[in-house]
């Protein structure tokens, strides 16, 4: 017989989070661990005296209150939000106990060693761990770039150079921005700008962009590329930040279809120089084989149950390339990695099989709860989409098989630098795993968790629309953690790209 169900309690189990009805369609599902790499929060952008934004324009850009690439009051705010989201989410599920601070030895708050980086771990720790003391884990030489993060080239084999190069060249063709390019000069008046001083004739397109492949640097582009990239990122985070209107990109931003067009060149320069196949096998290896080391080497008895890991955009970009995840839609977003968004890796353990299995989502804050600064909670939560990797076929329910996910991690570093330090894939035992909180190779500090910093006054913002943002799908040393190039931002620091 078929129970009906009255309106009250139709209309109960309406108003349930997603994840509270999915955790009942999932019956005997338990879930046992979590590692979430995190781009950081909102910054400010790089418009200091000299740099390429006043280059680009005679306009007057706006000032910010914190210095260039730094983590912004508003962007700890909106890490406070999801740190608490994620924390509700962890407790929702079992992951973490009520009403207690976790054990230390569960939790691992790990960031790379900038400003941005480590404040928005801080925050995060504020939102999800009030009161808790859990610390942040970084390197001690704060402005240098940890090796786990640092997408640079590795490999100085010519034949990698030679067909890294091909495939960039051939991303950057079937890149169609000469609208965006036209549409981003008129924006910033780039005829009238210091750039084209002098110059009978000057425009955003008038030189090729040139690519550059250095073993122990980022690759790099001089060119329009790098110039609209910067730009539109620029704008981007005047948006984000709730810059009244008339100050986001001088008032000539005003359309979604002008957010779409233009957040295009950002899109693309990150496709071009960190995913396409070659380069990002090479660059993202060491943050694979770290990940792996959490997740796979460590019997997960013994392993943290959660682990947070803060990083840039080009993390996130060169990872889900070299692990192969098939091309995805954020809805909601202008950009394919946004600011303080979260690639979650998930284990689930299925009661009834007696195996474990992988779910990887995409956690992210929509454009509009952005620019809004929108609390989060499990009933007004931040976007959520399902990851799928090439090589891992997933359920109904977007779980695959953690022997499958166990390959393609091990497939990720094949031909590598960071080969020679593959473990077996049979976990260790865990009575010879060290603490979790132990992993990470740092030569560096624990940070006190509820640790802030300053930064712009907030200003009440105005919500438009936004498209979904697509991405494609492409298909060292030891983790120690030793100084790098600076990456404190465009013309600041070493190789360092406006859009990290």
């Amino acid at each position: 017989m078929i129970k009906k169900l009255s309106l009250c309690t139709l209309a109960v189990l309406a108003a349930l989070p997603v994840s509270l009805n999915a955790l009942a369609a999932d019956d005997g599902m338990q879930l046992e661990q979590v590692l979430i790499l995190s781009r950081h929060n909102l910054r400010a952008p790089l418009a200091n005296g000299g740099s390429i934004l006043e280059q680009s324009s005679d306009k007057k850009w706006p000032q910010w209150q914190v210095p260039g690439g730094e983590l912004t009051t508003r962007g700890g705010v909106l890490e406070v939000y999801m740190g608490k989201y994620t924390h509700d989410w962890l407790q929702q599920q079992g992951v973490l106990s009520k009403n207690q601070c976790p054990d230390p030895n569960s939790v691992f708050i790990y960031a790379n060693s900038l400003q941005r980086t480590v404040a928005t771990a801080q925050y995060f720790v504020t939102g999800a761990f009030p009161g808790c003391d859990i610390a942040v884990t970084h390197q001690d030489d704060m402005g240098t770039m940890d090796p786990v993060f640092n997408p640079i080239i590795n490999s100085d084999s010519e034949d990698f150079r030679k067909t890294a190069a091909e495939q960039m060249a051939q991303e950057e063709k079937q890149q169609s921005l000469q609208a965006a390019y036209k549409q981003l000069a008129d924006v910033v008046g780039y005829a009238n700008s210091p750039q084209c001083k002098g110059k009978d004739k000057c425009s955003l397109t008038g030189t090729d962009n040139k690519f550059s492949l250095v073993k122990g640097k980022e690759p790099s582009v001089e060119g329009p590329l790098k110039t609209g990239n910067a730009l539109v990122d620029a704008f981007t985070l005047q948006y984000y930040q709730g810059f009244p209107a008339d100050q986001v990109a001088w008032g000539k931003i005003t359309t979604p279809d002008q957010w779409k067009a233009l957040s295009a060149i950002k899109n693309a320069y990150q496709d071009v120089l960190f995913t396409t196949p070659a380069v990002a096998h090479d660059v993202a290896a060491p943050l694979v084989d770290y990940i792996r080391s959490q997740l796979i080497d460590q019997d997960k008895s013994a392993a943290p149950a959660f682990t947070f890991m803060v990083g840039h955009d080009s993390n996130i970009a060169s990872l889900l390339a070299a692990l192969k995840v098939k091309p995805y839609q954020l809805s909601g977003q202008y950009e394919q990695t946004p600011i303080g968004g979260q690639v979650v890796f998930e284990r689930w353990h299925d009661n009834k099989t007696n195996k474990d299995l992988l779910k990887m989502e995409y956690v992210y804050q929509s454009t509009e709860q952005l620019r809004q600064a929108d609390i989060l909670s499990l009933a007004h939560p931040p976007e959520r989409v399902t990851l799928q990797l090439t090589g891992c076929p997933i359920d109904s329910n977007g779980y695959c098989s953690w022997s499958d996910f166990t390959n393609v991690l091990n497939d990720a570093l094949l031909g590598t630098v960071m080969q020679p330090h593959m473990a077996p894939t049979e976990p260790v035992a865990a009575a010879n795993t060290p603490p979790a909180a132990a992993a990470p190779a740092t030569s560096g500090s624990a940070v006190a968790g509820n640790a802030a910093s300053s930064g712009p006054k907030d200003v009440a913002p105005a919500a438009p629309d936004a498209a979904a943002s697509s991405s494609k799908g492409k298909s060292a040393e030891d983790n120690g953690h030793s100084p790098s190039g600076d990456k404190n931002g465009d013309g600041a620091g070493a190789g360092h790209s406006a859009s990290r």
